[in-house]
């Protein structure tokens, strides 16, 4: 099939009134968790998957999605209104935009970040679209060599922009490992890491750690704090931008799109650095720089397009190479495979369907969102005054109800209530559950080819550094640990994933 045909195909795909009804519930809701601090895609996608079993996957998928890159949108309304980002991706657009708030221009900041956002989704999808083909054809050329060697470089790559440092990093990320490789060996299927629980031979449920280390470590965290939050609102103002506002933010919102597309392929930079890059090159570059922090309209511009453009590019290595480059991308990942779906090189081919309808739905998704936003600006404001223990309550019957009903066994309930545990004791000592849970899912896939490639080669391990494509990935994983420890990136790093 053409290019116009698969597209054709998606359309037909995302255009399903159910796909669309879903699409729009995503990104709503996406929306509305993007708006709330504490209350990420992260820990929402999580709650949701056992709940997304029942559903088709293309539905399943188009909701999980929508909710992801509709958080990008949300964490906007409240860094501009109340100077309070629901989204660590959002934080950077606090410094301009609640000044411009402060200011009476509000609605021209919301306006801004709308359209900016609206412009980089649309880039990004045409980029996934556009680059899918060619790296899947690249892709199937890979062997087990390569594949050991892209997950290793991707692991790296990850804890070595996660904030804390590499060496804790690293250390998180072998712990998920060490979880994930519980239950049978995949190539003589004896039990290991089993401890005699039965309940554990099948590995552990990806859906239940997912929710405990998440949601569960969230609301023990909250709580431990006792952070409430209070909440002031700023007049909205026009909606409508001034031409000097349009003639500052177009090619800012062209840098950003360009920052974010290119940062969100890669592992570990994810939506947050990329916002924080694309406000650091917008500063650097201006010819006042000193208007940052008092309001510039393209301290709004370029960020915002940079994290809507990453949210969409970040789905380039999940889906072509089965890689995920970032927790949200591990979980979604997980709904794939919940689904009986492999993302990869062979995708394209073995699930058209479902690969060109969900690229389709983001580009509906996002129209969705400049529809959507705007007018429910009071909606979302109204929406932070609800009491924060209100959500915990709702938030923890749900875990509860989601996990017991995936197997009817106490023994799930045991266990989210172990991985929530964990997950605040992982957040109390500095480390990260982000990097516990893409140990989980890249460490079985690393030894399964790391095993693979062993044994094609008779045990020879220079398999690894003879073939290149596989010395290239551990060679560019090394030099991103070896960059990391520089003061500059160090620095950088810590201030674009702070909460």
């Amino acid at each position: 099939m053409d290019f116009l045909s698969l597209l054709a195909l998606g359309m037909q795909v995302a255009l399903n009134p159910v796909n669309l009804l879903y699409c729009l519930m995503g990104v709503t809701l996406g929306t509305a968790i993007g708006v709330l601090p504490g209350v990420g895609p992260i820990i929402t996608i999580a709650l949701l998957l056992p709940l997304s079993f029942g559903l088709p996957p293309e539905a399943s998928i188009i909701l999980l999605a929508g909710i992801y890159y509709g958080a990008a949108y949300g964490g906007s309304t409240t860094s501009i209104l109340v100077n309070l980002p629901g989204e660590a991706s959002s934080a950077v657009t606090c410094i301009d935009g609640h000044q411009m708030a402060k200011q009476g221009r509000a609605g021209a900041a919301l306006a801004v970040a709308a359209l900016g956002s609206f412009f980089a989704g649309t880039v990004g999808t045409m980029l996934i679209a556009l680059a899918g083909p060619p790296l899947a054809a690249i892709a199937k050329r890979f062997g087990a060599a390569e594949y050991a060697a892209l997950v290793f470089a991707a692991l790296l790559m990850v804890a070595a922009m996660t904030r804390g440092g590499v060496i804790k990093g690293i250390g998180v990320a072998l712990l998920g490992i060490i979880f994930g490789l519980a239950g049978s060996d995949i190539l003589t299927g004896t039990f290991r890491f089993t401890f005699g629980v039965r309940e554990l031979r099948d590995g552990i449920d990806f859906a239940v750690l997912a929710v405990g280390l998440f949601a569960i470590a969230e609301i023990v965290g909250n709580i431990a704090s006792g952070d409430q939050g209070t909440v002031t609102t700023s007049k909205i103002g026009s909606l409508w931008p001034t031409r000097d506002d349009f003639r500052r933010s177009w090619p800012a919102v062209l840098r950003g799109t360009g920052v974010g597309s290119l940062l969100g392929v890669l592992p570990g930079a994810g939506m947050a650095m990329s916002s924080f890059s694309a406000y650091m090159v917008e500063k650097s570059i201006a010819k006042e720089p000193e208007r940052f922090g008092t309001g510039a309209v393209e301290g709004v511009a370029a960020p915002e397009a940079a994290n809507n453009a990453a949210s969409q590019t970040s789905f380039i290595p999940t889906l072509l190479l089965g890689i995920p480059g970032s927790p949200v991308m591990a979980l979604m990942l997980g709904a794939f495979m919940i689904h009986g779906v492999q993302p990869g090189p062979r995708m394209m081919g073995e699930h058209a369907p479902l690969f060109w309808g969900l690229i389709v739905s983001m580009w509906i998704g996002n129209l969705f969102l400049v529809i959507l936003n705007l007018p429910l600006i009071g909606l979302w404001v109204r929406l932070l005054k609800v009491p924060y223990h209100w959500l915990y309550v709702f938030v923890l019957a749900f875990a509860c109800v989601g996990v017991f009903t995936m197997g009817s066994s106490p023994f799930q309930v045991y266990a989210l209530v172990f991985f929530g545990v964990l997950g605040y004791l992982l957040r109390a000592a500095g480390l990260s559950p982000a990097l516990f849970i893409l140990g989980f899912i890249l460490g079985p896939m690393f030894e399964e080819n790391f095993r693979r490639a062993m044994a094609i080669s008779r045990g020879n391990a220079m398999v690894f550094v003879e073939r290149p494509i596989s010395l290239i990935f551990i060679l560019l994983g090394l030099a991103v640990v070896l960059l990391a420890t520089t003061s500059f990136i160090r620095r950088g790093r810590e201030e674009a994933t702070a909460d």
